[in-house]
């Protein structure tokens, strides 16, 4: 997907909201197809973090990814996981915290599917940053871009080959 699918594509959202990041993304797929993508943890594992192949769609499940840790975001490299709610085919909510005592990232990632046409809206609410944290402000923009450029797309190539 390219940027021009977006309809969000400042990372700000209409509000300028600089504790949380919303993604706004189209896919030409079934809300069933990319929620299968979202929940079936062999197809997570091809898009998400190395770890997100223990996701288990069940409220409370825990579960750990690992990725490169980032000093200059104080990021341990291991984010901690554990399923806050789900509505199938429409809503999944998880928290992520930073698995460092050192690090007070406490998040919650909301991925929200809405049918449009013969496709689907895909809403990815990242909340929880501190804007007066520089480290959570750097954290903020990273991932911002990451989910924009890196997780869309790879989501985006796994849907087109399901």
């Amino acid at each position: 997907m390219s940027p021009s699918d977006a309809d969000d594509i400042s990372g700000l959202g209409e509000s300028g909201d600089l504790t949380t990041i919303t993604v706004d993304q189209f896919f030409p797929h079934p809300p069933a197809k990319v929620w299968r993508a979202l929940t079936e943890p062999e197809l997570i594992a091809r898009w998400m973090m190395p770890g997100s192949e223990d996701f288990r769609l069940s409220v409370g499940h825990r579960y750990a990814m690992t990725a490169v840790p980032r000093p200059n975001t104080g990021f341990s490299g291991t984010v901690d996981v554990e399923v806050l709610a789900y509505e199938d085919e429409r809503m999944l909510s998880v928290r992520w915290a930073d698995r460092s005592p050192a690090n007070s990232a406490d998040w919650t990632i909301t991925w929200t599917l809405e049918p449009e046409g013969r496709g689907t809206r895909l809403i990815l609410v990242h909340e929880g940053f501190d804007p007066d944290d520089p480290a959570q402000a750097m954290a903020r923009k990273i991932m911002d871009g990451g989910w924009r450029s890196h997780v869309m797309g790879a989501l985006g190539q796994v849907l087109a080959e399901l």
